[in-house]
C-alpha cells in the first residue's frame, strides 16, 4: 500500500487548520455583522422613541414550557420583552410566515434573485475590513480579516456598487409603474453619489500611500501635535471625511436620502415584495449602515486601534507605558472597533430621525454640486500638502 511521505501529511494538517481559522474568522464576522443589522431594528424602534417622547417596543415577549427551563428563562424572557429586544424575533417570524406573491406580470426567477443579489454583495463587502490586529495563538499568526487584499479599498467598493443593480433590478421586473420609477431613481442616486464616495477618498489615498485597508489603519497607530492627538484620518482628511460620510449614507438609501423608496409617494421599488424577499431588502439597508460605519471607522478613525496603545502597551503622552499582554492588545483592539462602530450606527440613526426626507431636486443638487466639486477640491489641497511633506521628509 503507498503511503504519503510525511512532510506531505504534516503540510496538509496544516492547510486544514488554515482553512478551520479562516473559516472560523469568515464566520464570526459574519454572525457580527448580522446580528449588528438585527439589534438595529430594536435601537431604531428605542432611539425613534426616545427622540419622540416615547415609551417604545415593551411587550413582545412568549414563554417557554417548564420542561425547557422554567420559571428563570420565563423571567428572563419577560425582560428583554420589556425592554422590545425580542421585537426583532417577532419580526423575523412575521416575515418567514408571510405569502410569497410574486406578481403575474413580473419575471418570477429575476423577481427573486434582486433582493439576493443586494443582500450577497453588501455581506460580502466586508470580506476587505479588518476587525482587529494580527493574533498570535500557539505560533500562529492569525489575522482577524478574512482577506487582505492589496486593493481592498477598491474591493470594498466595488461590491458595494454592485448591491445597487437588486434594486434597479427589482423596481424594473416587478411590472409596476411605481416599482419602476424607484428602481431608477436609485440608479440616479448611485451615480451622483457613488462618484463623489469615490473621489472623497482619494484624498486618503494620497496620505496613507496605499489601497490596503490594514495597512490605512496601521498609518493611524502613530500620534500628532507631540504624542497627545490620535494620527487618525479624521484630522488630516476632514473634508473627504464628511463628504465620504454624507455620500456614503445616501448609499443606504436612508433618510433623508430615502428617495428610492420615497413611501408616502411611490412606496418604492419593493412595492411588489413580500415574505421574506422584501426581508432581505430590510435587512441589505441595515448591513450597508454597518457597512458604512465600519468604513468609516476603518478609513478616517483609527479602524480598531487605540488611541495611545501600541503591541508593548499604552504609551501615554507624558512619557509613561503601561505595559498590556499581547491578548489584551488584540482585545482592546476589537473592543475599540467594536464600540466605534456601534457608535457609527447609533449616529446615523440620529440623523435618520432628525432630518427630513430631501426633495429631488435638493438630492441632486447636493450629490452634483456641493459634494461632488468639495471632494474635488480636497484632492487638490491634500496632494500639494503631501508633496510639500515629502520634499521636507515629513512624509
Amino acid at each position: 500500500m503507498a503511503t504519503w511521505p510525511r512532510g506531505h501529511v504534516v503540510w496538509q494538517r496544516q492547510m486544514l487548520i488554515d482553512l478551520a481559522i479562516k473559516c472560523g474568522v469568515s464566520l464570526a464576522v459574519l454572525l457580527g455583522v448580522l446580528n449588528f443589522a438585527g439589534l438595529q431594528t430594536w435601537l431604531e424602534r428605542k432611539q425613534s422613541a426616545l427622540m419622540q417622547d416615547r415609551v417604545g417596543a415593551n411587550r413582545a415577549y412568549f414563554t417557554v414550557p417548564w420542561w425547557l427551563g422554567g420559571v428563570p428563562v420565563n423571567f428572563i424572557l419577560r425582560k428583554l420583552g420589556g425592554l422590545g429586544i425580542l421585537n426583532a424575533l417577532a419580526d423575523v417570524l412575521k416575515l418567514v410566515t408571510k405569502e410569497d406573491f410574486v406578481p403575474a406580470q413580473g419575471d418570477r426567477l429575476l423577481h427573486t434573485l434582486a433582493p439576493a443579489i443586494s443582500v450577497f454583495f453588501a455581506v460580502m463587502a466586508f470580506v476587505a475590513i479588518p476587525i482587529g490586529p494580527t493574533l498570535m495563538l500557539w505560533g500562529r499568526s492569525i489575522p482577524l480579516q478574512v482577506a487582505n487584499i492589496n486593493a481592498g479599498l477598491l474591493f470594498v467598493l466595488a461590491l458595494a456598487s454592485i448591491g445597487i443593480y437588486g434594486v434597479i433590478l427589482a423596481g424594473l421586473v416587478s411590472g409596476n409603474n411605481l416599482s419602476t420609477i424607484g428602481g431608477l431613481r436609485a440608479a440616479s442616486q448611485m451615480l451622483a453619489y457613488e462618484i463623489a464616495l469615490g473621489v472623497s477618498l482619494i484624498g486618503a489615498i494620497i496620505w496613507y500611500g496605499t489601497l490596503d485597508l490594514q495597512q490605512m489603519v496601521l498609518s493611524q497607530g502613530g500620534t500628532y501635535l507631540g504624542g497627545w492627538l490620535p494620527a487618525w484620518g479624521v484630522f488630516v482628511q476632514p473634508i473627504g471625511c464628511l463628504v465620504f460620510m454624507t455620500a456614503a449614507l445616501a448609499e443606504t438609501k436612508r433618510v433623508p436620502f430615502d428617495l428610492p423608496e420615497g413611501e408616502p409617494e411611490i412606496i418604492g421599488y419593493f412595492t411588489e415584495y413580500s415574505g421574506m424577499k422584501f426581508g432581505l431588502f430590510f435587512l441589505t439597508d441595515f448591513v450597508e449602515v454597518v457597512l458604512v460605519s465600519a468604513l468609516t471607522t476603518t478609513l478616517f478613525f483609527g479602524g480598531w486601534q487605540t488611541p495611545y496603545l501600541q503591541p508593548d502597551g499604552f504609551h501615554v503622552p507624558w512619557g509613561a507605558i503601561v505595559p498590556v499582554t499581547h491578548l489584551a492588545y488584540v482585545g482592546f483592539g476589537l473592543l475599540s472597533f467594536t464600540v466605534k462602530v456601534v457608535a457609527f450606527i447609533w449616529f446615523f440613526m440620529l440623523i435618520r430621525w432628525t432630518l427630513p426626507r430631501f426633495r429631488y431636486d435638493q438630492l441632486m443638487h447636493l450629490g452634483w454640486k456641493v459634494l461632488f466639486p468639495l471632494s474635488l477640491a480636497n484632492i487638490a489641497v491634500t496632494s500639494v500638502i503631501a508633496v510639500l511633506l515629502h520634499q521636507h521628509g515629513r512624509l
